[in-house]
Parts: structure tokens; sequence; C-alpha cells
């Protein structure tokens, strides 16, 4: 699987922000013939008494040709993960990374 242009950004910035970098990326069997890949999966304690809060992060560049065209299969990449995750792994939410200026054109408005 290739990775984002950004992928290495998000993984500094999770890192820089506390936290730990538990899979890269984060492969989910559906079934024998189906898995997907999440570009990370991070893991951050959110305090000494509690329990460790778990996240996957789908990265998206918005460089290619039509922004229309990845708009429309990242909404859809992040609704198969949440759905395989809540299946096989509940406690992790699933978040979309996207640039700023992508996420105000397109993903503000909603």
């Amino acid at each position: 699987m290739a990775k984002d242009v950004f992928h290495q950004q998000v993984k500094k910035a999770l890192i820089k922000d506390g936290w730990i970098i538990t899979h890269d990326p984060f492969t989910i069997r559906i079934s024998e013939a189906i898995k997907l890949q999440i570009d990370l999966a991070a893991e951050n304690a959110i305090a000494a008494e509690r329990n460790t809060e778990k996240i996957a992060v789908e990265i998206k560049s918005f460089i290619a040709d039509s922004d229309i065209s990845q708009f429309h299969v990242a909404p859809g990449q992040y609704l198969n993960y949440c759905q395989a995750l809540e299946e096989q792994e509940a406690d992790r939410i699933v978040y979309l990374a996207v640039p700023s200026e992508t996420y105000q054109n397109f993903f503000n408005s909603l």
C-alpha cells in the first residue's frame, strides 16, 4: 500500500502530541479474502488512572487532479473503516486526516 504524501507529517504530529504509533499501517481482516488497511493506529494514555484511548487515522492528501473525486472516496473509506472497527475493535475511534484547506473547502460546510 502506497503511503499518502502527508503520512509522515501526520505521524510526527501524533507523536509530538503524545500518541504512541501502534500500527503503520493498521490492517483489519473482514474475511479470508477481504482486508482493509487504515494508514495509522495509535494509543494515548489519557491519565494514569484511566484506560488508554485508541484511534485509527486515515490520511488523505487531496493532491490528485480531482478533489471532488477524492472527496467522494474519502468518506466512503472512512465509513467502511468505522463499520469494520465497530465489529472488531469498538473502542478504537476512526479519524480522517485531510489538509486544512481541504477541510475548509469540503468538510466544514457539511
